[in-house]
């Protein structure tokens, strides 16, 4: 609990959210609207992610009021970007593809609230579908403001015969027709949105000049630190933040907020509530359905990992993918076993959840060639941000920093721990920035990994 208090008092006290919310006063000038006015939101994940990246977001909206009912995340399949975009490729999608999705569930949520139009908000890749749908596939006429996170709107390089045709090159395309001038200024936006972006200064990995984080170190890109920025937007420099962050984070969500209602949201922070359900999907790296797994829950001590007696929830995952739903304590740690048919089983531990969600998707861990010999590996992810040695404080197993993480630059989401000598299982811990999660670990003989997930 007080892991949870320490970080939820961080996100209020953020300084640079303060700073962002200043900044857009001057340009969000429509007063707020009331609380059953709130337009719905449909949010749109990046490349190779999930819906469940927005929790996070969505639970910040529910604590200044925006009501539950109007915001909306969907799991995009198979949401990796293809090599080439004109070129099918198994378990990835195409731009024109990934349009079509989002047009679908925008309608879906049109007809489910009887609204006329939607808010988008999307990170990284999901910027570029959400500009495709608007621009090309209909989305201008139900769509009233844009937010993109992140978005490398006029690529991740732009080096001559250099995967031209992917849609993070520069030279695609794809790009080019999405930022050619509209309009009499010559705007790179789709008129009749408002429209924002959200962009590091320096920090963020897929906006660099220089190559090193596409394999190419040294080499330029041709891509500069506000690549993200579009003419005709707002466009807004957050101070620090990573790639996910310019989405994810407290700041991201005060600039969104005062963008969207012309006022600095009550706080950054997650408001608790009394009563906590817990839902989402079991599923594979192609956000489909893990069909025939099995999730078992377990409330444990958080100090030590040790289970806390029988399982508080199990449930056979079926079509659906669905493991909920589990009414869970605000103030539990808990374990979530979710054993697969094809990745065997990974033991999932999370920090507590303050309020209720639909987004706790639960992805399987999979032991990799270079795990062998391991008697037990333990994975430390940061699912909506990077690791940053010269930004935050982070230690896992004891040492700073993790495994894998590089001295400088926020580019690295995950270390990975590979244990040798068998032995009875022990705790590991994981912390950063005043999250701390234990979890024990489990031998990989039998197929098992420790996977310890940060919320925020």
């Amino acid at each position: 609990m007080q892991s949870r208090r320490t970080l939820l008092a961080m996100a209020v006290a953020t300084t640079s959210a303060i700073a962002a919310s200043t900044m857009l006063t001057a340009c969000a000038t429509a007063p707020s609207p009331s609380y059953a006015e709130r337009p719905p939101i449909v949010f749109v994940h990046g490349n190779g992610d999930s819906a469940a990246l927005w929790q996070t977001t969505i639970w910040r909206f529910e604590s200044n009021g925006w009501p539950r009912d109007r915001l909306f995340a969907f799991d995009q399949p198979n949401p990796l970007a293809r090599d080439d975009d004109a070129v099918a490729q198994p378990g990835r999608s195409s731009t024109g593809e990934s349009a079509v999705f989002l047009k679908a569930q925008v309608d879906k949520v049109l007809k489910a609230t009887g609204a006329s139009k939607v808010v988008l908000i999307g990170n990284s890749r999901g910027g570029n579908t959400i500009r495709n749908y608007v621009q090309n596939g209909g989305g201008a006429a139900v769509v009233s403001q844009v937010v993109l996170g992140g978005n490398p709107a006029h690529g991740i390089w732009a080096v001559k015969a250099f995967r031209e045709n992917n849609e993070f090159s520069g030279l695609s395309g794809f790009m080019q027709q999405l930022n050619a001038p509209k309009g009499p200024n010559g705007d790179e936006v789709t008129p009749g949105v408002k429209w924002l972006t959200l962009r590091s200064d320096n920090n963020d990995k897929y906006a660099q000049p220089d190559g090193v984080w596409i394999g190419a170190p040294g080499k330029p890109t041709h891509i500069g630190f506000d690549g993200p920025a579009l003419k005709g937007a707002t466009n807004v420099v957050l101070p620090r933040v990573d790639h996910r962050e310019t989405s994810f984070s407290p700041a991201a969500f005060a600039a969104t907020w005062q963008f969207l209602t012309g006022q600095a949201p009550r706080s950054t922070g997650v408001e608790a509530e009394a009563a906590v359900v817990l839902d989402g999907h079991a599923i594979g790296a192609e956000n489909l359905p893990l069909n025939g797994a099995r999730l078992t829950v377990y409330a444990v001590d958080p100090a030590t990992g040790e289970r806390l007696g029988n399982a508080v929830h199990t449930k056979a995952i079926g079509m659906d993918g669905r493991w909920g739903p589990f009414n869970a304590r605000g103030d539990a740690a808990y374990e979530f076993v979710l054993a697969t048919p094809s990745y065997g089983t990974t033991h999932i531990y999370r920090s507590p959840f303050p309020r209720s969600s639909k987004l706790v998707n639960l992805r399987p861990e999979r032991i990799v060639p270079a795990d062998n010999g391991a008697t037990s590996v333990v994975v430390f992810t940061r699912p909506r941000g990077y690791f940053d040695v010269q930004r935050d404080t982070m230690r896992f197993d004891g040492k700073s920093p993790p495994a894998g993480v590089p001295p400088k630059g926020a580019g690295v989401s995950t270390s990975r721990l590979r244990l040798e000598g068998g032995g009875a299982p022990r705790a590991v811990t994981g912390e950063f920035n005043g999250e701390r999660i234990t979890g024990l670990t489990w031998p990989t003989a039998n197929e098992h990994t420790t996977v310890l997930e940060l919320t925020y």
